[in-house]
């Protein structure tokens, strides 16, 4: 049984910084694509970032881009997420997930698991 179980939510001041954690168990780690969505109260899930499965390759959403950084490490099964200069705009619930495409995408459709969500809420 696949399970992503994402860690390290939680509040923040504005300007500050979290580091999001992504758990993946059931699968074979290094053969999926893994992203960050999040969904604001009241607004669709968008795309955040990804990492290639190499963790190579790595691609952002343009409204946190030289803001967040995702990074993978294999040994550990763990993707993660690190969050700086938050915004209040970031405030989200924050989804983890595993494509296993070859190619890097950023349509959540194109993701076969997904993790339960961790709550970002960012003070300003």
């Amino acid at each position: 049984q696949v399970q992503l179980v994402e860690s390290g939510g939680g509040l923040v001041q504005a300007g500050g910084s979290l580091r999001l954690s992504c758990a993946a168990s059931g699968l074979t780690f290094s053969t999926y694509t893994m992203g960050w969505f999040r969904q604001a109260p009241g607004k669709e899930r968008e795309f955040v970032a990804a990492v290639s499965r190499s963790g190579g390759n790595t691609y952002y959403a343009d409204s946190v881009k030289g803001r967040f950084t995702i990074s993978r490490d294999s040994a550990k099964n763990t993707v993660y997420l690190q969050m700086n200069s938050l915004k209040f705009e970031d405030t989200a619930v924050y989804y983890c997930a595993a494509d296993s495409s070859t190619w890097v995408r950023r349509s959540q459709e194109s993701y076969d698991y997904w993790g339960q969500g961790a709550q970002v809420t960012v003070s300003s």
